[in-house]
This record gives structure tokens, C-alpha cells and sequence, in this order.
């Protein structure tokens, strides 16, 4: 029956994909919805971070972000540890490499569960994690042609 907890509980608890890649990541996103949501989560909470044009009050030409070869290994690690803590999610993320035009997606973070609360918790540790423990960085090009790398201290 759809309202017994075992059978929420047994869709729970998963990391359904944690990596790091150069690809575009808005190809990624319906698969990850797809996989992300069933009939027993009644919340999807979605992060998309995406690359603006704009940054301390300078403007941004382009970026690139750089990743040590331990990232892939460093997200996947972080999400299972989120998982770990918020057992009533379902979790999907990944973050991109490589130069990124401004608009497009640099970070998605998927997060379901059958509440918002749970889903909305988990998204947002799950953002902060990566973005203070995975060894990513990202380089600036600002629009008067100076080069500002952040994320380095």
C-alpha cells in the first residue's frame, strides 16, 4: 500500500548519481528527473546553478572551472555522506568542467523525498558540501580582462 512507510522507506536513502564532467549538463536533467522522482516522493527540490554574467560587482566574459582528478571521487563521497544523514532522500548531482558559456548550468543538484522538508534540506547541504569540499575551482575572465580565480582560498 502506497501510505505504508516500508514502502517509502524502500525508495529511499539512494544516491542515484554523483560525477564530475565536461558535458553539458541540461542534457543530463530529464533522466535525472526521471529517476530522481516516483510515485511516493511528493517533493522535487532542484538546484541549478547556472553561470551568470556578473561577480563581486565586476562583469564576467567567460569562466572555466578546473577539478583535481580526486573530484569524481570527492562528490560522489560528499553525496553518500549527505544521504547517509537525510536516509528519507533521493539524491542526484552532478557538476561541470571546462569552459562554460555564460547562461548554461555549471551545477544541478536533484533531491525527492515524500515531504519538501526532507527534499529541501538535502538539496541545500548537498550544494554547500560540494562547494566547500570538493577540490573544484573557477577561473574569471572578467570583462576588462583581468583573470580572478575563485575558490582557491
Amino acid at each position: 500500500m502506497a501510505t505504508d512507510p516500508a514502502y517509502v522507506a524502500e525508495q529511499t536513502g539512494k544516491l542515484l548519481d554523483a560525477f564530475m564532467t565536461s558535458g553539458r549538463l541540461e542534457e543530463h536533467l530529464p533522466q535525472a528527473r526521471l529517476t530522481t522522482i516516483t510515485r511516493a516522493m511528493g517533493a522535487l527540490v532542484t538546484f541549478e546553478g547556472i553561470v551568470r554574467d556578473h561577480d563581486g560587482g565586476q562583469r564576467v566574459a567567460n569562466l572555466e572551472y578546473t577539478a583535481h582528478p580526486t573530484a569524481d571521487d570527492e562528490i560522489k563521497r560528499v553525496a553518500q555522506e549527505v544521504v547517509a544523514k537525510h536516509p528519507n532522500v533521493r539524491l542526484w548531482t552532478a557538476h561541470r568542467t571546462g569552459p562554460i558559456p555564460i547562461g548554461e548550468a555549471a551545477f544541478l543538484v536533484l533531491a525527492a523525498a515524500a515531504h519538501r522538508g526532507d527534499a529541501f534540506a538535502a538539496c541545500s547541504e548537498l550544494a554547500d558540501r560540494v562547494k566547500a569540499e570538493v577540490p573544484i575551482w573557477k577561473e574569471q575572465k572578467l570583462a576588462e580582462g583581468h583573470t580572478q580565480w575563485v575558490g582557491l582560498d
